[in-house]
């Protein structure tokens, strides 16, 4: 039994050597160590050798067996640590070399769309302002001169959280906050996100806005509408028609929404109306409500959705596009 022993372990230190990797070292367990391996046949030997000489035999094969498993070990370690050092070889970064492939990133079409807007409103003297997105219901409703019944206020338009507060329905509120810190007069612009219950092919539940408000001693709605015709002329590149249609909002009076044409060189329109955006004159009571005298100060303010101006000036039909980051359409900006 001992030579059998014996030279069963000189064939699996050879055959565990000869392994090159781990694949063929498991393979050295199993024709050992396995079900059908030679120590277990060994071990099922056992029972026909004479009962005074098994329990000897037994002791033997299991010293061989553990062994055998001791070996396996060490050289799966051997194996396996030098892997590594190849792997680590191959994958050797030579940091002296220049980079391989580099793809710039672009820009998000509201993101572009943000900063021309803010640029052409600088160059006519307005200033950005910027505010939290969690509001409370003075600065989000009560102080814009929405009253108590406003649908605006209901949980199928505004989304409101448990602890308090809600999430700003329109970037106004920052409007305010400035308009409390300060005295007048102000030219400010508020590009930001706001949030919604509502969601379709032209609304998200968070989309971009961009508010501007202007409060001074002296201005008139027709200073609205150049203002306006002025910024929407730069930012289409294009020479349009604009047109105020009637319509309300709690914080303007009177209000309007702002429909747009594009024009040939000769006055021709090349398109139906579009609405981009809405306006009016500040009400008094906003500014009552701010502690500045209506009698004195008079203002304008004006909304527009970031996201419904890069779907007209990028041609986009679909709001939701914007927001599903597929690199096949964000590539094209």
């Amino acid at each position: 039994m001992q030579q059998n022993i014996d030279k069963l372990l000189l064939q699996v230190e050879q055959a565990i050597l000869a392994a090159r990797d781990l694949a063929e070292l498991d393979q050295v367990r199993v024709d050992f160590l396995g079900k059908k391996g030679q120590v277990t046949e060994l071990l099922k030997g056992v029972s026909a050798l004479p009962k005074e000489q098994r329990p000897e035999a037994g002791k033997l094969i299991n010293i061989a067996k553990r062994s055998i498993m001791d070996k396996l070990k060490q050289q799966h370690d051997v194996l396996k640590e030098a892997m590594l050092q190849e792997k680590l070889r191959q994958e050797v970064v030579d940091v002296t070399l220049p980079g391989i492939g580099q793809q710039l990133g672009s820009l998000h079409p509201v993101t572009k769309v943000t900063q021309r807007v803010v640029e052409l409103f600088k160059t006519l003297g307005f200033t950005v302002a910027d505010g939290p997105e969690i509001e409370d219901d003075r600065h989000n409703f009560s102080a814009l001169n929405i009253p108590e019944h406003h649908p605006a206020r209901t949980l199928q338009d505004t989304f409101y959280l448990q602890e308090g507060g809600l999430l700003r329905t329109h970037t106004s509120p920052v409007q305010i906050r400035v308009m409390e810190n300060s005295k007048p007069p102000f030219r400010i612009i508020t590009p930001g996100r706001v949030y919604r219950c509502d969601s379709d092919q032209t609304h998200t539940p968070m989309f971009h806005q961009c508010e501007g408000l202007l409060i001074e001693k002296h201005c008139t709605f027709a200073d609205l509408k150049g203002l306006l015709h002025d910024f929407l002329s730069q930012f289409f590149e294009a020479k349009i028609e604009l047109r105020f249609r009637p319509s309300y909002f709690p914080f303007t009076e009177p209000s309007a929404e702002v429909d747009i044409r594009v024009l040939d060189e000769v006055g021709k329109p090349q398109n139906d109306w579009l609405e981009v955006l809405g306006c009016g004159m500040v009400h008094p009571n906003v500014l009552r409500n701010l502690n500045v005298d209506p009698d004195e100060y008079i203002g304008f303010a004006f909304g527009v959705g970031l996201d419904r101006l890069a779907m007209l000036r990028y041609d986009i039909t679909d709001l939701r596009i914007m927001f599903e980051n597929d690199l096949r359409f964000l590539q094209q900006f």
